[in-house]
């Protein structure tokens, strides 16, 4: 008989035993099947964690840098910084274009949450923001009608804007918007663009804000039509936005716009430069560790199955003993019955292993319906997931199959 018809044979012995006790078969394989659905689940979402953190930084740009003013938390706070520092300001921008080698592009950014806006928004009010036309190539906008501002827009202060794709559902529901007009406070301003969707949640300015939820206007146009009281609170400037030229180092580009900030503010703490690929590798790293940590938590479940299994072999060779003797006294040696008995391990497994496949599916799909999380099921996952099941029948059912092996025949049929 050659090895593969043998293999067969074993196949068809450990099916047809298994058969014969499927609510134990069933209940031994649940462990597997919970095991490999968690780590599929898991899986998913790692992976769809790590592509939202990538979208963002993305959106912010690997070649960007951010620089952020941080506001002061009282008065007292912003009367002891000007002792010493202007705060972030034009003066910074010019310097900037001026030292900074690599430059590609650069924006001043302001910003202003609105008291009120017209037409009224469905949900929260939409932020204002003040920028330069080259915001746009900055972070690699899209419009959907019209077009971002331009720079005669901005040196003759228009009074133009340009929506996010949530700002303008907010404000005019699912109609066109080009060429309307909005009231933001008091200044009337006409539509000439509508930007697509906008991967990430933030665009600088502090805390975490909707790309999508924003009104951007030109930077002079938000200086000379704009006032709110805050605006004696904290810098000229929120943020200055920049992207660098390709083969340009960034994280040694951060490193000098670092020390020229310094050096113009006298080493007053009153701003932070974020750069996006810095940030892309610490969340690459933390995703992995994440993942790990998941995985490492599901595969408990793996483990408590193959205990499973074990018992479950160890008893069935209690019960077969009588049969081990018989198939020895027939000419089956050792190695025919090791086969025989892990061969029901792994199919304990494997089929544990395919009904997790679809339990891990249907969970991860319940995951991202009802907490609202990305998760993406790879086929690298399901492989991983099922060969893991497949290793564990095997790792878990050598030794109840090597014990039945070891049974000695003349014992075994004496057997009660």
């Amino acid at each position: 008989m050659s090895e593969l018809q043998r293999l067969a044979t074993d196949f068809g012995l450990a099916a047809q035993n298994l058969r014969a006790q499927k609510t134990r078969t069933l209940l031994t394989a649940l462990g597997m099947v919970f095991g490999v659905g968690a780590v599929i689940a898991m899986l998913a979402i790692g992976a769809g964690a790590r592509q939202q953190s990538l979208g963002l930084i993305e959106q912010l740009g690997v070649r960007n840098l951010m620089v952020d003013s941080i506001p002061p938390g009282s008065p007292q706070q912003l009367q002891q910084r000007r002792m010493t520092s202007p705060g972030l300001t034009a003066r910074d921008v010019r310097i900037l274009e001026t030292n900074l080698t690599g430059l590609e592009h650069l924006s001043p950014r302001r910003y202003l949450h609105p008291s009120h806006v017209l037409p009224t928004p469905a949900h929260e009010m939409p932020d204002l923001f003040g920028v330069d036309p080259s915001y746009a190539a900055i972070h690699h906008f899209q419009e959907l009608e019209g077009a971002f501002f331009d720079a005669l827009d901005n040196a003759a202060s228009a009074p133009v804007c340009v929506l996010g794709v949530s700002a303008k559902v907010n404000l005019f529901g699912y109609q066109p918007a080009l060429g309307s007009y909005i009231k933001v406070n008091d200044v009337w301003l006409r539509v000439v663009g509508v930007l697509a969707q906008q991967a990430g949640a933030s665009n600088g300015g502090g805390a975490a804000r909707d790309w999508n939820d924003v009104i951007y206007v030109p930077l002079n146009t938000f200086q000379y039509r704009f006032y709110d009281n805050s605006f004696s609170q904290k810098d000229d400037l929120d943020g200055i936005d920049m992207s660098l030229k390709p083969g340009v180092n960034s994280l040694e580009a951060a490193q000098v716009v670092t020390a020229i900030l310094n050096t113009t503010h006298h080493n007053t703490p009153d701003f932070t430069v974020t750069v996006p690929a810095g940030l892309l590798a610490e969340q690459q790293q933390t995703q992995r560790i994440f993942t790990l940590v998941m995985v490492a938590i599901a595969a408990i479940s793996l483990l408590v199955g193959g205990i499973g299994i074990m018992n479950i072999v160890l008893a069935t060779v209690l019960e077969r003993t009588r049969e081990i003797g018989v198939r020895r006294a027939v000419g089956a040696r050792r190695g025919d019955i090791l086969r025989l008995f892990l061969t029901e391990a792994v199919l304990i497994s494997s089929a544990g292993g395919a009904l997790g496949i679809v339990f891990g599916l249907v969970l991860s799909w319940t995951i991202a319906v009802t907490a609202g999380w990305t998760t993406i099921v790879s086929p690298w996952s399901i492989g991983v997931a099922f060969g893991v099941s497949a290793a564990v029948g095997v790792l878990f059912g050598i030794y109840p199959a090597r014990t039945a092996a070891r049974i000695d025949p003349i014992e075994a049929l004496r057997y009660e």
